[in-house]
């Protein structure tokens, strides 16, 4: 059983979050976008300190004519990164990626490719039967805006995330987990993305399933918030990632296992 403590602090986060998610919501917003995310992940160990992965997504929207979350294909990216795990609660990233964006609503009805460099860090609070983490960010973004001209924007986002084990106290083969988070973006001013200095609010719900020790998969809701000058926006998206890992290393064992079968009946 959980102690008090433990269940205090889970408690104390989830008010947190719903009072964000009612401040959110609590502003005047002028358009509102359905919207599909999905995005597949490749992680590769490399040692007991090193890793890399590879990314690949899509983003799907509704209009302001039509609910239809599918309606516009408005992003599409790839993204290469350097994992370093500096400690158990430590873990420093880099990556670099290529957005082409198209339509974004945030953006404007225009195509915007975009190269995109960033800085992470994330500390883990260590607890038992859940997992709690903070994500520091910055981002370089080298944009083109609607009048052909490239832009440098900068970005710092910071995040507090929530995990949740349902049927068993760690995370493992077969496990169904709960995953809350909220994650707030603050930018430098600039033509394509607009003067604000407070980006947006960006809070997710949801639930992930661990097919494997290197295969799982999540699905959850979020909520965002843009305060614009031409008038406030709100986002909400159904995220669906799929993650492999070392999935090029697991498949050179099965074929070594099916080409050599008895070094297995040896073993």
């Amino acid at each position: 059983m959980l102690s008090k403590s433990n269940s205090k602090s889970k408690v104390t986060i989830f008010r947190c979050l719903f009072v964000i998610l009612l401040i959110t919501n609590s502003y005047g917003q002028n358009t509102t976008y359905n919207q599909f995310w999905n995005e597949i992940q490749f992680n590769q160990t490399l040692s007991k300190k090193w890793a890399t992965e590879i990314d690949f997504a899509a983003a799907y929207s509704s209009t302001e004519s039509s609910s239809n979350l599918f309606e516009n294909t408005i992003q599409r990216s790839i993204r290469g990164w350097g994992h370093y795990y500096f400690s158990p609660r430590w873990k420093f990233s880099v990556f670099i990626a290529y957005f082409n964006n198209r339509d974004v609503p945030e953006i404007g009805q225009f195509e915007s490719p975009e190269t995109r460099f960033a800085l992470q860090g994330i500390y883990y609070f260590h607890k038992t039967g859940y997992t709690l983490s903070t994500r520091m960010r910055t981002e370089f973004r080298h944009m083109r805006n609607e009048d052909d001209d490239y832009e440098n924007v900068f970005r710092y986002r910071q995040q507090i995330k929530y995990i949740q084990p349902i049927n068993s106290k760690i995370l493992r083969s077969g496990v169904v987990y709960a995953i809350a988070s909220d994650e707030l973006y603050f930018k430098s001013g600039a033509k394509v993305t607009g003067e604000s200095f407070f980006d947006r609010n960006r809070l997710n719900i949801g639930a992930g399933y661990l097919f494997s020790d290197d295969i799982q998969i999540e699905l959850t809701y979020c909520n965002e918030y843009l305060p614009r000058n031409s008038g406030n926006q709100t986002t909400n998206a159904a995220s669906l990632t799929l993650t492999f890992n070392n999935l090029i290393r697991n498949l050179k064992k099965k074929i070594e296992a099916k080409k050599h079968p008895e070094m297995k009946n040896e073993e």
